[in-house]
């Protein structure tokens, strides 16, 4: 347990950090016990991770404006801790898996063009958000800011529709403490996590945590484009901003995280 006195009190903010990280190109693979942890750096990947990480985000929310996107599928986080810097860095086989997400109201909620249900099936009028990084992370045992954008992803939309990117991301501090948000919103408490410390492969195994956040502000969409005929770009960002409450303003926005985690010994995971 003493293993774990240095990198006890960051790994919340660890948590939220490894998912967004660039992997190299090989990944070694973990002894037998710790298969888990295929997405932590070994030594010889990153001599400076102590220890390794792997995370389960199964529930809660992400609400920007009017639009309020329920997680539905789980997403895993899996990746290594330097305690010193309080960077977590992933492998080729860790990361933040890239997970859709169904935006209530369909491609019509978003951009409010009531016709497009006579030109798309089902399928096609669904739309989905995917959560990806948009620069990099700092964290401290106090706090931790995540920079993301948001992908919407439909064919009406093109390749390239974001909320958020590198130049102006949404900037996520999340807590299991109680936040302190701009009227109008109001503080919201999140849930630390209950913990087991299995002795015999020493694995922190930290279950039903919540994160929280509802002090972010977030920008408008880009990149939003309808070709017309397979030929004639049409932006629909003004739509998508109208229909959507975006720009939105610090004190009008939320998530919450429901989380479960794994935190070992990298000298364990890789001997």
């Amino acid at each position: 347990m003493k293993r774990f006195a240095r990198m006890f009190a960051p790994f919340l903010a660890a948590l939220v950090a490894l998912g967004v990280f660039g992997g190299s190109a090989m990944a070694a693979t973990p002894a037998p016990g710790y298969e888990q942890f295929a997405g932590c750096p070994s030594p010889a990947e990153d001599p400076a991770v102590t220890a390794c990480l792997r995370s389960t985000i199964s529930g809660g929310h992400f609400q920007m404006g009017s639009k309020d996107v329920p997680i539905t599928n789980p997403i895993t986080l899996s990746g290594g801790l330097d305690p010193n810097t309080e960077i977590v860095s992933a492998n080729a086989k860790g990361g933040l898996t890239p997970v859709k997400q169904p935006v209530p109201g369909g491609i019509i909620g978003l951009t409010g063009l009531d016709w497009l249900v006579n030109f798309l099936n089902i399928e096609q009028l669904k739309l989905y958000a995917v959560t990806e990084l948009a620069g990099a992370p700092k964290s401290s045992i106090q706090s931790f800011t995540l920079p993301i954008k948001v992908h919407l992803i439909n064919p009406v939309l093109g390749n390239n529709c974001y909320v958020g990117s590198t130049a102006n991301p949404i900037a996520l501090d999340l807590t299991t403490g109680t936040t302190d948000p701009p009227a109008p919103n109001e503080p919201i408490t999140g849930v630390a996590p209950e913990f087991n410390f299995d002795e015999a492969t020493e694995i922190l195994t930290f279950k039903d945590g919540t994160f929280v956040d509802n002090s972010f502000s977030a920008p408008g969409a880009s990149g939003c484009t309808l070709t017309l005929l397979g030929i004639i770009p049409f932006s629909l960002n003004s739509l998508v901003n109208s229909q959507s409450g975006l720009p939105s303003a610090a004190g009008k926005n939320e998530t919450t995280q429901d989380f479960d985690l794994e935190l070992a010994p990298s000298e364990l995971a890789y001997p």
